[in-house]
């Protein structure tokens, strides 16, 4: 099995990471910490894979591959 790449971007306005992937279909997902976003992430990617697959065993493991990114502005005083 392929991995599923997810790519979360910081919404600096929002204060939250914001996780999407081309490879799951729905899936969009929030969070204020990296650590929330993962928790997130492995409760939602099993239930939109089995919604997206038609032939899912159960007792697998799905690879995930998170690419995070923030920008940023740098001050000079």
């Amino acid at each position: 099995m392929s991995k599923i790449l997810v790519r979360a971007l910081w919404d600096d306005e929002a204060g939250v990471w914001v996780a999407t992937s081309d490879d799951l279909p729905g899936l969009i997902v929030e969070a204020e910490t990296t650590d929330e976003l993962e928790s997130e992430l492995k409760c939602l990617i099993p239930q939109l894979f089995i919604e997206n697959r038609d032939h899912l065993s159960s007792g697998i493991d799905i690879p995930v591959q998170l690419l995070q990114s923030s920008s940023f502005k740098a001050h000079v005083a």
